[in-house]
């Protein structure tokens, strides 16, 4: 059952953690805007030139990204759909047209489905970005 959350001293704490939870992400999102560049651009322009569709894949929290990601890129008129990397390595890759692109979505940039997934793609000659928090990792290594 929950307490009772009616209290005024409730009310301005939710507001103030509230607004700092905001002014957290507002933060982020400016940083964020700093680290974009030529290769955001190359990315945009690779998936407008593309007639076919873009593949969209994660594992985790970071394939709730992807898929979410995928379903706002369908809203726009982007052709896209997300593949789950184990689903593509146990049989789903007929999806797949040559060149269309691969977003690989990844926080650590070492999550084996990805990598094992890498070389299968490279046969449909999928351009492959990697969307990953460390730009150093295998994954951003083997990614175009």
């Amino acid at each position: 059952m929950r307490s009772s959350m009616g209290t005024e001293e409730n009310s301005e704490h939710f507001v103030s953690l509230a607004r700092e939870v905001l002014h957290l992400e507002a933060a982020a999102i400016g940083k964020t805007a700093e680290l974009l560049s030529e290769s955001f651009a190359a990315v945009v322009t690779l998936i407008l030139q593309h007639a076919g569709g873009v593949v969209l894949c994660g594992v985790g929290k970071s394939g709730m990204i992807a898929q979410k990601i995928a379903t706002t890129l369908i809203s726009t008129g982007t052709k896209s759909t997300f593949l789950h990397p184990t689903d593509a390595l146990h049989g789903d890759l007929g999806i797949y047209s040559p060149g269309d692109p691969t977003l690989l979505f990844s926080r650590s940039g070492t999550t084996d489905e990805l990598l094992t997934l890498i070389p299968l793609l490279r046969h449909f000659q999928s351009p492959l970005v990697a969307i990953v928090g460390n730009p150093n990792s295998p994954l951003a290594r083997q990614c175009d």
